[in-house]
């Protein structure tokens, strides 16, 4: 399942409640992901990801305050 979301911009959550985001899911194994953002490339074994999510839309954050 997560080899359709090669190529693709995701963030990988982990089980100790960190995450990672901004980068692209570049190659699935049976037992890593690569994963590589602008700055570095990340061999991540499969046994320490929560979920790999995949933003569909961006978020519109609503306008506070009075400026124009």
């Amino acid at each position: 399942m997560v080899e359709a979301l090669e190529g693709k911009e995701v963030a990988i959550h982990f089980l100790d409640g960190t995450s990672v985001r901004g980068g692209v899911l570049k190659e699935t194994g049976d037992k890593y992901l690569k994963y590589v953002t602008e700055y570095q490339e990340m061999y991540i074994p499969i046994t320490s990801i929560q979920a790999v999510t995949l933003d569909i839309k961006e978020h519109v954050h609503p306008r506070i305050g009075f400026a124009q």
